[in-house]
């Protein structure tokens, strides 16, 4: 019987002592870790050697030639194997003289480390380890030997084996400030319940009753409303899971190892519970995210991360991660990001971290590169990891350390030159290679200016102004920070700079709490601290729209939500707001909430439109008063660009140049802020609803900002009709945004060639069964893409908002698509999770569970009112 060898890519060749080595990776009978060693009767000069692809060092060259020396002696004595010869020296065999066949407990010997079974049946002898942490075959250090215990981690590893007790997981809801807690005491129980929204983001039984079965929109409209409602947490807001990215797990979890962060048994279990259910099912790699094929980005830095929680390296799914991390190359191949924290951790030496000169901020503001003019995540991210950068620090060594070093890389990590590394990256991270000038800038730094040139003085003084930075942004957030890429970096730098004792490394650790999310899956980290105020702002949206405000029945949760927004909207500037590049924030919203303290143009514009509708419907509070809206206002008209598109975050500071400096790789457009037909969208709609009912207050400025952005809008139709998402997926996303734009002016499918051509976009792309279905890679390409799953509810509701948003006229088109959202509706009132909702940068994708109860609920909404008579 013929061994099961699948085919492998490359093989390195070499020969010693008459004796031939293949060099390949190999799978023996479905498991990676075992590799065939010696096939007899096959040459009569050379011994046929399969191994697993660069494990051969000086070391393993001389363990073959030992076992070859006594498999030789083996066949002088007995011709076959069916003798324990070889077990002369062994612990393992139960006897040395006895001539009887061997039985399965007699078949293996040890040597040098390595356990090798005899394998009558297959002629071979195959060898693998019996305490095996690298897929190659090399004896790790960390099991080779004993460590000395200075300076190691005294705290017991957690268990990390099964699942946590879903029912006793709690979501403290601190106006808005996500915290969760596993509860261990039987009586922490009683006093607090699991509510019908934990049960649900827990995938738990909720027990509710089916309710009656819609037969019109408006119908499923108030089911879907019934439903959602249940989820209304008390601060009045909606919460979710925000995932998505699988490399901000990692951020959390490095920063808490390298500031001696106790990690709890509850978090490491659901931790490895979750990346186990986003393992790639095919190769046991993760992504840049979880819909994402397998890269060393994602693969190195969650293998990391499970070790740093506890997971043994024999754990099927490490040993399995590993072998695909070691076919792309190990983690020498991963991008800049995972090589500051494998650097950070003492796994690899900064000398394979590319430049991230603290020195950049000393710049004069005038320069086109200063780093002000950055967009703001990037310069929020690489201000500390310059700090760091300059320190070359790392956290001290320890067993786990010295075993990720023998782990994460192909061949011995003594051996490295990790200079000549820092450019290496593999293929399907490389989605944005570095630019000529960038890496003639890394070469100028690294070989010239580091080593010759860099005065300390000016080290000295570009790493106080990057502290300085770093203080001012905990500070005006009070150390929640921007998202979970920066938060744990400022975590780092306080650490180093502040020691363990200090309050800002306290209140940061505190504060990282709050990105992390508790699912059926596991443990994640959510992309900001949530979404709270732009799902909030959605719901009353929607709500609206399908003219259900007055109803009284859905009073007090919209009541809630309102007030929940009021409490939200940021009420000050930053301190020393023009020192730390910030632009006016007052009267805004965030993405999430206030302690986030970041306006975002689209945020405060839905938010703004949710405030003005309920607050002009009789029986609502007016929770704002004129000043307050009109605080928003002024912030609103500082976001536009000089072509009269609207950004993110800050009007844009800097030219598309800036592109030629981006060091992250794996994302494309991330230098400066773009211009977005989402967040024009936002602004013209909430603009024009306030100039309704405040025609006075700057009236002119209004209505020249928005003939400003409407004509962006126009000129950025795409030749088919659609317009380029960059915040959901992705034309049918921005298309409907759009559309809304060019209604809220008056052009509509009969009056406008643009209107017309964007609905003509969006009915080419309805499928048979009435629905729509785009993939993200529509956002890696640029084309349209259908997703494999067929059509989805979100992707519908967006389609179908857009052609009614332009009064598209016919019905049927609309009808058919309003009857596979109704379909997909479930008994309760819910709609299931399908494919991935939203992007960032291009390249990553992150999930928005809440649109399918929002976008869906505005879609059945508008059509209700447009054809209250259509009956299903």
């Amino acid at each position: 019987m013929e061994p099961e060898i699948e085919p492998f890519d490359e093989a390195v060749f070499w020969v010693s002592d008459s004796f031939l080595v293949i060099q390949a990776d190999v799978q023996y009978s479905g498991h990676h870790d075992l590799f065939l060693a010696y096939r007899l009767n096959r040459l009569p000069d050379h011994r046929q050697i399969f191994e697993f692809r660069t494990a051969l060092d000086a070391g393993s060259k001389y363990v073959y030639k030992e076992l070859l020396a006594r498999v030789r002696r083996l066949r002088e004595e007995n011709g076959n194997f069916n003798s324990p010869a070889l077990a002369n020296e062994s612990t393992t065999p139960s006897s040395a003289t006895s001539r009887q066949p061997m039985t399965a407990a007699d078949s293996q010997f040890q040597l040098y480390g390595l356990v090798l079974e005899l394998n009558c049946s297959l002629d071979c002898i195959i060898i693998y380890r019996k305490n095996m942490a690298t897929a190659t075959g090399r004896e790790t250090r960390s099991s080779a030997r004993k460590r000395a215990s200075d300076g190691d981690r005294a705290t017991k590893k957690p268990r990390i084996e099964g699942k946590t007790d879903h029912a006793r997981w709690r979501l403290k809801d601190d106006d808005s400030r996500h915290t969760w807690h596993y509860l261990t005491d039987d009586s922490e129980l009683e006093k607090w319940p699991q509510s019908n929204a934990e049960k649900y983001y827990l995938n738990l039984p909720l027990g509710l009753p089916d309710l009656p079965k819609a037969k019109t929109a408006i119908d499923a409209a108030n089911n879907g409303i019934d439903f959602f409602e249940k989820l209304q947490l008390p601060s009045g807001h909606w919460g979710c899971e925000y995932g998505g990215p699988m490399f901000l797990l990692p951020c959390i979890v490095c920063a808490w190892y390298v500031t001696k962060t106790p990690i709890p048994e509850a978090y490491a279990i659901e931790i490895k519970n979750y990346l186990a259910a986003r393992a790639n099912p095919e190769d046991g790699g993760w992504g840049l995210h979880i819909e994402g094929e397998s890269t060393v980005f994602g693969t190195s830095l969650n293998y990391t991360v499970l070790r740093l929680v506890g997971v043994d390296p024999e754990d099927p799914i490490m040993v399995k991660s590993r072998g695909t991390l070691h076919k792309l190359g190990g983690a020498l191949y991963a991008p800049h990001w995972a090589k500051f924290w494998l650097a950070t951790l003492g796994v690899m030496s900064w000398d394979i971290v590319n430049p991230i000169p603290p020195e950049i901020w000393l710049l004069p503001d005038w320069l086109p590169i200063a780093p002000w003019r950055w967009w703001i995540h990037i310069r929020q991210v690489f201000l500390p990891m310059g700090y760091v950068y300059s320190k070359k620090w790392s956290c001290p060594e320890d067993d786990i350390i010295r075993g990720l070093r023998d782990e994460l890389f192909v061949q011995p990590h003594a051996e490295i030159n990790w200079a000549s590394h820092r450019n290496s990256i593999a293929p399907e991270d490389n989605y944005h290679p570095k630019s000529w000038l960038l890496n003639s800038v890394n070469w100028a730094l690294v070989n010239v200016y580091n080593p010759y040139i860099r005065p300390n003085f000016i080290k000295n003084k570009a790493e106080a102004w990057v502290s300085k930075l770093v203080d001012m942004e905990d500070a005006n957030t009070d150390y929640a920070d921007l998202a979970p890429v920066n938060a744990p970096m400022n975590t780092v730098v306080c650490y180093i700079r502040d020691g363990p004792e200090a309050f800002s490394v306290k209140r940061h650790i505190e504060r990282l709490e709050e990105f992390l999310w508790v699912k059926d899956e596991g443990m994640l980290v959510n992309g900001t601290n949530g979404v709270q105020c732009w799902d909030t702002a959605f719901l009353i949206q929607a709500v609206v729209e399908a003219g259900l405000h007055t109803d009284e029945r859905w009073r007090p949760m919209l009541t809630k939500a309102l007030k929940y927004l009021d409490r939200q909207q940021i009420r000050d500037n930053c301190v020393d707001q023009e020192k730390c590049y910030r632009q006016q924030r007052k009267g805004g919203w965030p993405f999430s909430n206030r302690d986030q303290g970041y306006g975002v143009s689209d945020c405060i514009s839905e938010a703004l439109k949710a405030i003005i509708l309920l607050q002009k419907t009789e029986g609502y509070p007016t929770a704002l008063e004129d000043q307050r809206i009109f605080d928003a206002v002024d912030t609103l008209l500082l976001y536009q660009n000089s072509n009269g598109a609207l950004s993110s975050y800050e009007a844009r500071r800097g030219g598309e140049y800036m592109e030629l400096l981006n060091a992250a790789e794996v994302f494309g457009r991330i230098m400066i802020e773009y211009d977005y037909p989402e967040c024009t969208t936002a602004c013209v709609t909430a603009l024009s609803l306030f100039n309704k009912h405040w025609p006075d207050y700057r009236g002119a400025e209004i209505k020249t900002f928005i003939r400003r952005a409407t004509n962006w809008i126009r000129g950025n139709q795409r030749v088919d009709g659609s317009w380029y998402g960059s915040w959901g997926i992705c034309f049918t996303y921005a298309t409907m945004f759009a559309l809304e734009s060019m209604a809220s002016v008056g052009e509509t499918y009969e009056n406008s060639y643009i209107s017309k051509h964007g609905c003509e976009f969006l009915l080419s792309k309805q499928r048979a069964d009435g629905g729509w279905s785009e993939s993200y890679k529509a956002c890696e390409t640029m084309t349209y893409v259908e997703h494999p799953m067929g059509s989805l509810v979100v992707q519908t509701a967006w389609a179908l908002i857009g052609l009614m948003e332009a009064e598209y006229p016919h019905v049927e088109p609309l009808r058919k698509g309003v009857k596979l959202i109704m379909d997909r509706q479930q008994a309760n009132g819910e709609w299931l999770q399908e494919a991935i909702e939203g992007v960032f940068n291009k390249s990553c994708m992150i999930s928005y569970p809440n649109y399918k109860f929002t976008f869906t609920i505005k879609a059945l909404g508008m059509f209700a009112k447009r054809f209250p008579d259509e009956k299903f």
